[in-house]
């Protein structure tokens, strides 16, 4: 008999600068030059490779890292990033021949993917844009950098006319949790509910959108066979995120099972795996600031105890009956 899975908060830098910027093996950099700016704006502005702006793939990247420095120059914490954080904004590059002119259009939206507004830039002479040499995609940047900030900034102002809530800080942390990925069988959804589930009981509001939300957290599950055991390593990745696109920390879960045991329902796998991750979650949210201090409360940094999970046998007929995950 042993723990179901080993549980620990790997990284815990929230408000800790001296520690440097988060590594992060999935995905790019969060955006951690927005430090750097005067006043940096609650969100962050993940700009993908842009696929449609009539560049070859060297070149769109180049134009987007062009964007992403003249936008932090007119203070918007923008990156380029394939993979936006679940509370990100995106910004999408497209460009269309006019003429002999090539117009570059650029597409806001929210981290729900609901469209915010399109704006345009200066036209450019087509063969200019054909080149793509860096100067001119650098003064395509900076010639569009104030007009997607102001876009930016009607959007943020139009959201919150809309709701006034948004502009509340106070009160217990509201939390995204979009559905858990790469689980065998009914695992993502029955970890997705789950986690939801216990993120409550922790304080937290947790919403299934993003809008509104202050923090988020994601799920990716990594199953590998060993043959030579007949057994499968289960890997649970828990990354917790800010509204500003930093990654404040992850909970990682592991352990080895015997092959098959998750193929189907995870059952009572999912509620200990999630009970246990949901401690490691509030623990990084609230060394980000997220509940109101209370006396004689751990001082922030500090880890939380290792969970003692669910006793796992290492022989299948012995496990109990599992059940059907219901949302």
């Amino acid at each position: 008999m042993r723990s179901f899975f080993r549980l620990g908060v790997l990284l815990l830098v929230a408000l800790l600068p001296a520690c440097g910027d988060l590594p992060q093996p999935f995905r790019g950099n969060p955006g951690g030059q927005a430090g750097a700016l005067a006043a940096p704006p609650a969100y962050r502005l993940a700009i993908p490779i842009p696929a449609e702006a009539l560049l070859t793939g060297a070149q769109a990247t180049g134009f987007a890292e062009a964007l992403s420095t003249a936008l932090l120059a007119a203070e918007v914490p923008a990156a380029v990033d394939n993979a936006p954080l679940p509370l990100d904004w995106r910004l999408t590059v497209e460009a269309r021949l006019q003429g002999g002119a090539v117009v570059p259009r650029y597409s806001l939206t929210d981290p729900d993917g609901r469209p915010q507004g399109q704006v345009e830039g200066a036209r450019i002479p087509a063969r200019d844009w054909s080149d793509a040499n860096p100067e001119v995609l650098r003064r395509a940047a900076r010639d569009a950098a104030p007009r997607i900030a102001d876009l930016l900034l009607r959007a943020e102002a139009a959201a919150k006319g809309m709701d006034p809530a948004a502009l509340a800080v106070a009160g217990p942390p509201r939390i995204y949790v979009p559905a858990v990925r790469g689980a065998p069988g009914d695992g993502n959804q029955a970890l997705t509910a789950r986690l939801r589930e216990a993120l409550g009981q922790h304080g937290m509001v947790v919403q299934d959108v993003a809008e509104g939300a202050r923090f988020a957290v994601t799920g990716q599950v990594s199953v590998v066979p060993q043959p030579q055991t007949r057994t499968q390593r289960v890997e649970l990745l828990w990354t917790v995120s800010r509204q500003d696109g930093e990654d404040l920390g992850r909970v990682l879960q592991l352990n080895e099972v015997p092959q098959g045991v998750l193929e189907r329902f995870w059952g009572d796998v999912a509620f200990a795996a999630a009970t246990e991750a949901a401690g490691g979650v509030r623990t990084v949210v609230a060394n980000a600031g997220g509940f109101p201090a209370q006396p004689g409360a751990a001082p922030r940094g500090q880890a939380p105890q290792q969970g003692q999970g669910l006793a796992m046998p290492r022989q299948p007929g012995s496990l109990p009956q599992p059940r059907p995950a219901q949302e």
